[in-house]
């Protein structure tokens, strides 16, 4: 076959630097290179298709589009298509995203010994004692929470 070290292909030393791959996120379409800006998912028991906004993580069973095949998307016979807003344009921090930021840095300064106890029984109505939401369901990653006013 030749010198070692070389293959059919050329010599192992013309592999593509790890270093070049983008952190953007690809269209997941075949010999699409756009970056994506839509996550699609199916709903099989429902015979649905969700187009939404581009999810925070890729997952393997979401399938991640760019504008143009998010705005061509057409679903199998019989399946409906639910298409969510998306913003196209830059992200920006909103007020909400900066509340949650400094709550979650709270919230890792707190000492153990009282994070441990704001974990226990919750009193004094549906909301928990210092009248934030509490939690009352759980699946997978998603949680239900009741509001302080409900």
């Amino acid at each position: 076959m030749g010198e070692p070290g070389e293959s059919r292909r050329g010599p192992l030393k013309s592999a593509v630097a790890s270093n070049v791959v983008s952190p953007v996120r690809r269209c997941s379409r075949t010999a699409c290179g756009r970056p994506a800006v839509a996550t699609l998912t199916y709903v099989y028991a429902d015979s649905t298709a969700v187009l939404g906004p581009l999810a925070t993580y890729a997952e393997p069973h979401c399938y991640d589009l760019c504008a143009e095949h998010s705005e061509r998307l057409t679903a199998p016979r019989g399946w409906e298509v639910v298409r969510l807003a998306i913003d196209t344009g830059p992200a920006q921090p909103s007020g909400d995203d900066l509340e949650a930021l400094a709550n979650a840095v709270r919230e890792a300064a707190r000492p153990q010994e009282r994070a441990a106890g704001a974990d226990g029984p919750q009193t004094g109505g549906p909301g928990g004692r210092d009248g934030r939401p509490m939690e009352v369901a759980r699946r997978g990653h998603l949680r239900v929470l009741r509001s302080p006013d409900s």
